[in-house]
């Protein structure tokens, strides 16, 4: 009986070092933490949500070679409530803007420019002071750029920010 206790604890302290190797081995490693540090979790980004602004005028510039674009942007807008002295549609010099883009000038006009984008169909915004020399003294207004995707035609790329030779009146 004595041989088969030692041999008992034998195998016990064979088990134990062996699994004190191992969790040894995987604290080495990096598999396993004895202090494990807390997750830092980051707290998703509410959507923006825009607000349908009625006092603001609209400028629709075509930028394509597609005839009547502006116009019916223009019908929509003046139908989602803008009234339809506020909105003015027109042609673009240039031809072949890539993607269709509401510009505001100042962060305020934010809002107001991502409800117009709603109302056009999740339309994407920029700022940018290009247009802010057509906007009347005093007034508010947002600059609808009809693209080259709205006409149906494949763009070349999308502009992320405002160009520096954006499409003028």
């Amino acid at each position: 009986m004595n041989g088969a206790v030692v041999l008992l604890w034998s195998a016990v302290a064979v088990l134990v070092l062996v699994v004190a190797g191992i969790f040894g081995a995987m604290i080495v490693m990096g598999k396993v933490s004895l202090f494990p540090q807390a997750v830092e979790t980051i707290a998703p980004q509410p959507k923006e949500t825009g607000v349908i602004d009625t006092t603001y005028s609209v400028m629709v510039l075509n930028a394509t070679t597609t005839p009547n674009l502006a116009a019916t942007t223009r019908d929509t807008i003046v139908n989602a409530g803008w009234p339809a002295t506020a909105v003015i549609a027109g042609d673009a010099n240039a031809q072949d803007f890539a993607t269709t883009t509401i510009y505001y000038v100042a962060d305020a006009d934010r809002p107001a420019a991502l409800g117009l984008a709603e109302v056009l169909g999740g339309v994407p915004v920029a700022q940018s002071d290009v247009y802010a020399g057509d906007v009347v003294e005093g007034g508010k207004q947002l600059t609808v750029v009809i693209g080259l995707d709205r006409a149906g035609e494949a763009p070349a790329e999308a502009p992320e920010e405002a160009p520096e030779d954006a499409p003028a009146e």
